[in-house]
């Protein structure tokens, strides 16, 4: 019903960069907090930057000064724009989102949705 719809990932140059794109669709009333996570091979799932519905950002020290997080809300869309990226970098990069769906003509509460990853890979 709710889908998260990712795109933007793909290999890079140490040192160049890339916009991560979010779209949600599905019979949605609101689009709250919205996020990305990563996931490098042999590593813990990590936080790499959230943004309310209001704008308010939040970012791992890792992403700080070099990744900015933004939204449309017309759009239901969140970016990533990534620059100086690094080898450390390189991981799956997967969108989340607390959405109020519907149910029926009903808005339930938010729940979490996932995007279904999209690598990047950054090269040396």
């Amino acid at each position: 019903q709710v889908q998260l719809v990712e795109s933007g990932g793909g290999l890079v140059q140490a040192g160049g960069s890339l916009r991560l794109s979010c779209t949600a669709s599905g019979r949605i009333f609101s689009t709250d907090t919205m996020g990305w996570y990563r996931q490098a091979p042999g590593k813990q799932r990590e936080l790499v930057a959230t943004i309310t519905s209001g704008g308010s950002t939040n970012y791992a020290d890792s992403a700080k000064g070099r990744f900015t997080i933004s939204r449309d809300n017309a759009k239901k869309t969140v970016y990533l724009q990534m620059n100086s990226l690094k080898p450390e970098d390189t991981a799956v990069y997967y969108c989340k989102a607390a959405i109020s769906a519907y149910r029926g003509s009903i808005p339930r509460d938010a729940y979490d949705y996932w995007g279904q990853g999209t690598q990047v890979t950054v090269s040396s």
